[in-house]
């Protein structure tokens, strides 16, 4: 870091000019927006938003990921700096991208949230800007798939979880972050056959047709061949990118509200997020980082890394 960088440079996510560019603030200090991008509602100049989701009323166990997303912005802090590892190019120079805030909500109206939160991001989208956001529980994922299919068609949804989250509800009014990907399919809004569940290691019998990498095959077979899997069944269609952060390990992971043994080490999902590169990725979230079960930060550190892979996965085919 250059001094006089470091000296002139105050809480650039409300002084920063430009969307575009590294960031040399006090990783201690100012205001902790997404890798220090400025914070902004205008977006008439910005290729990608990152939003945060802070809403966790879906949960089937220990709550606590609506203070996910101010977490994921504090741990992002430590890379705002460098051009994120591996990738060859630096997103944060080469894209506008821009800290949109948190989504504002009801927290008592639990059933207009879904609404609430598709025309958010669609709002977004309806800009041209793409869309990553921090959840939240995984139900956020479903009003944010209605958001992108509407734009792009029936989308293939590339999901990294310990969970299928299809099992069956009929019940469309529901909220449950175990059931949203089932709806997701019998709404139309996915494509099972162009999909890919990675890390899951809980039983539910009907996949509903997704292409199933469970965590013993990831271990199994090695990060660079699964993303080979990966690349092959997507193709060239649309996808969106989910990641539970329980698809790691307890070990990796602990601050989540439903953790499962035997997951994703952090270096096989860094393989297999870069390995990836190349898929036409429209959108994508990182969910379940719950802090007050996080008591070293490790997942939150690990679920800005995931955000930051997100937004190098969105650039790579726009470059």
């Amino acid at each position: 870091m250059a001094l006089e960088d470091a000296k002139t440079e105050v809480d650039r996510a409300f002084t920063g000019q430009d969307l575009k560019g590294p960031s040399f603030e006090n990783v201690f200090g100012g205001a902790a927006s997404f890798l220090r991008r400025r914070y902004t509602k205008d977006l008439s100049m910005a290729d990608l938003a990152v939003t945060g989701v802070p809403f966790d009323q879906a949960v089937t166990n220990r709550p606590g990921t609506r203070l996910g997303p101010r977490a994921i912005r504090e741990a992002s802090l430590l890379q705002p700096c460098d051009a994120p590892y591996g990738w060859g190019y630096d997103v944060l120079s080469e894209f506008a991208i821009a800290d949109y805030g948190d989504l504002a909500f009801d927290y008592a109206d639990v059933a207009g949230f879904p609404a609430t939160l598709e025309a958010h991001v669609k709002g977004i989208l309806d800009s041209g800007t793409g869309c990553i956001a921090l959840g939240g529980d995984h139900s956020i994922t479903l009003p944010i798939l209605r958001a992108h299919a509407a734009k792009y068609g029936p989308l293939s949804v590339l999901q990294f979880d310990a969970h299928t989250d299809t099992w069956a509800d009929d019940d469309m009014s529901r909220i449950d972050h175990g059931t949203f990907m089932y709806k997701a399919v019998k709404l139309g809004l996915v494509d099972p056959a162009r999909s890919v569940q990675v890390g899951i290691r809980t039983d539910n019998p009907d996949t509903l047709g997704f292409n199933i990498i469970d965590a013993r095959a990831v271990h199994r077979e090695g990060p660079e061949a699964v993303a080979a899997r990966i690349r092959d069944i997507l193709g060239d269609h649309p996808a969106y990118l989910t990641f539970d952060i329980d698809a790691l390990d307890p070990a990796f992971a602990p601050g989540t509200g439903t953790p499962v043994w035997g997951g994703l080490t952090s270096h096989q999902a860094a393989v297999i997020l870069r390995g990836i590169a190349g898929i036409n990725m429209v959108g994508g979230d990182v969910v379940e980082v719950s802090p007050p079960f996080d008591t070293t930060g490790a997942t939150a550190i690990a679920g800005a890394h995931v955000a930051t892979e997100l937004c190098c996965l969105w650039g790579w085919t726009r470059r």
